[in-house]
């Protein structure tokens, strides 16, 4: 088993970790994220089958 950490998967880490914290000290901010999420991963869910 490899057990080196991807460039991919350090970077996803790295902006979770990051946008998590703004989230938590802009309130507001977290909303809109979260709903921006959504909708993106619902784009994503509908278009991956064509």
């Amino acid at each position: 088993m490899n057990s080196q950490i991807d460039q991919r998967t350090a970077l996803l880490l790295l902006v979770g970790c990051g946008t998590v914290y703004v989230a938590l000290e802009h309130p507001s901010f977290g909303a809109a994220l979260v709903v921006g999420v959504g909708v993106m991963t619902l784009l994503h869910l509908l278009m991956q089958g064509r």
